[in-house]
């Protein structure tokens, strides 16, 4: 349901739904995924500082395939709060392990925008 509510812009219900779904319980795929949704959700209703927060226990929170969504959204809730530089380092950083060429020096790009923001 929180799903179908974001998919046609009713945030403030997802938001709703996505906390019953949680407090019910969910399996870890699941719980991950909706995570990522959550916090998106949550940023689009002007809580980025909540966004940031939420998204930056979960890369804390363990490592799968949805590493690089988990950092996408974490980017854009940064953006919102003014840490544009961070969100830059955190973005290039994820992007670089998917480049055919240049991972490295990407790479490290990213981890002197991350290492100026600390």
């Amino acid at each position: 349901m929180a799903s179908a509510h974001d998919s046609i812009g009713n945030e403030a219900a997802a938001a709703g739904h996505y906390q019953r779904a949680f407090a019910a319980g969910l399996p870890e795929s699941r719980r991950r995924q909706a995570t990522i949704q959550y916090a998106s959700t949550l940023r689009n209703l002007g809580r980025a500082d909540e966004s940031v927060a939420l998204l930056t226990a979960e890369r804390k929170a363990g490592s799968d395939e949805l590493d690089d969504a988990v950092t996408a959204f974490l980017a854009l809730a940064l953006t919102d709060v003014g840490r544009e530089r961070e969100a830059a380092g955190l973005a290039l950083g994820a992007l670089s392990r998917h480049l055919p060429r240049y991972n490295r020096s990407l790479s490290n790009y990213a981890k002197a925008l991350l290492d100026i923001e600390t």
